[in-house]
């Protein structure tokens, strides 16, 4: 099997580590080879705290893929997320010296490398810049500027912002378990690739990925990402909460939460009762379901309504920004019961659960296809395309040499797009050369 085609996705999260790989079929669809899992012991919210146990946790998971695809791995596409994830809007515009040529390439790279000036906190640094859309001599809404006149090009950017030594420490991870870093995708687009079509980010869809530690919240309209954000709190939180209301360990809330827990107290009887053993022979506890889907009520709450700020934060109430394909749930936290209705109840949006299946080959596993995996699965689907890039930027940089002019002219067509997508393969490398220097 020809080694280019395989990806590898790792997600790094605050419960468990996957290891997934994965290739393009004929179709183009994800065929699935490998998935390994482990629990993370490292990772607190989406950042690791302990470098060591990170390192183990990842080899095990990718020690388990290898072995179910029969694969060695050493390149792998990460994925980041964590509670110092955040975005803002900027607009910023240049002069071009030259109003008689058309805008090209290099005038975009100018003003995208402007944005990269921004000052930030310290110890921050720009992850992603995302041309919204653009304004050439007053002209808005210009979806792509090249190739038109103009003197003044201006543009509004969604730039995700993050701390670097977090970013380093996973690179540092990725590293000491012996991989290679191939590329780094912040988790909400990754998710977001794997459970939204292209017609709900046209129409405008607001992604909500409840994980263990963190939930990322990722909105697209007219097919471009327009907001994200990354909430401090997940499926952990309940579970703790569980915990503490019920005064049982974290093993037993855990299984409670999966096995009877509802998010819509309205559901259980009062005489709905599950007995828990106690500890080393003491009584076993009894607890009511109508009392553990209270708790676990009052927390998804407040998680839904935090997301929900952050929705009318991106201004989903004016009528240009409308999200008219409402809310898609996933992550291991959307498998809660009841939990479609409640957000549909808070929010007032139509929603549905995204599982990872739109792009997977036919006969997939159906456990890959749980929203367990999407971020994992994104990430696959991000490696394949940044290896298919690469192909054609090859490919392009052979024919330039051999083809006439004409050719040339075709080849700058096709450049803005791989460009725009490539602002973390320009973090990735800064990661790479910090590591390499580090050592």
């Amino acid at each position: 099997m020809e080694k280019h085609n395989i990806s590898v996705g790792l997600d790094i999260g605050t419960t468990k580590i996957v290891a997934m790989i994965g290739r393009k079929n004929e179709y183009g669809k994800v065929e699935i080879l490998g998935v390994g899992k482990s629990k993370s012991l490292g990772v607190h919210r989406g950042v690791v705290n302990n470098i060591t146990q990170t390192i183990q946790s990842i080899q095990q998971a990718v020690q388990e893929a290898e072995a179910a695809a029969s694969e060695k791995i050493s390149e792998v596409t990460v994925g980041i997320a964590g509670q110092h994830i955040r975005s803002l809007q900027h607009s910023d515009y240049i002069t071009r010296a030259n109003s008689e040529l058309v805008i090209d390439e290099a005038d975009i790279d100018r003003l995208i490398n402007q944005v990269h000036k921004l000052v930030m906190l310290p110890g921050e640094e720009i992850i992603h810049v995302l041309p919204q859309e653009f304004k050439v001599d007053g002209q808005a809404e210009i979806k792509e500027p090249i190739g038109m006149y103009g003197g003044r090009l201006e543009a509004n950017f969604h730039v995700v912002v993050g701390q670097v030594s977090s970013i380093r420490n996973i690179g540092r991870c990725v590293k000491s378990s012996d991989l290679e870093l191939e590329g780094i995708t912040l988790e909400p687009l990754a998710s977001a690739n794997a459970v939204l079509s292209q017609e709900e980010k046209e129409a405008g869809v607001a992604l909500i990925d409840i994980g263990g530690g963190t939930t990322d919240l990722a909105v697209f309209k007219d097919g471009i990402i327009r907001h994200t954000a990354v909430i401090p709190f997940g499926g952990n939180v309940i579970t703790e909460d569980i915990k503490e209301g019920c005064s049982i360990i974290e093993k037993q809330a855990e299984l409670l939460k999966m096995k009877f827990g509802s998010a819509w107290p309205g559901e259980n009887k009062d005489n709905e009762i599950v007995s828990i053993p106690g500890l080393r022979g003491r009584d076993p506890k009894e607890i009511t379901l109508k009392n553990l889907s209270k708790i676990i009520h009052a927390r998804v709450v407040e998680i839904i309504e935090q997301v929900y700020v952050e929705i009318k934060n991106y201004g989903h109430e004016e009528q240009k920004k409308k999200l008219i394909a409402g809310i898609v749930l996933t992550g291991g936290g959307s498998q809660l019961k009841h939990l479609k209705q409640l957000v549909e109840y808070i929010t007032g949006m139509d929603t549905r659960i995204g599982y990872p299946n739109e792009h997977l080959a036919g006969g997939s596993d159906e456990e890959i296809a749980s929203p367990l995996f999407a971020t994992a699965v994104g990430l696959v689907m991000d490696g394949l395309k940044r290896q298919d890039r690469k192909a054609a930027e090859e490919a392009e940089t052979i024919s330039n040499e051999t083809e006439t002019n004409e050719e040339e002219v075709e080849v700058v067509k096709e450049e803005p797009q791989k460009e725009r997508r490539s602002f973390l393969d320009k973090l990735t490398e800064r990661v790479k050369d910090f590591l390499d220097n580090a050592e």
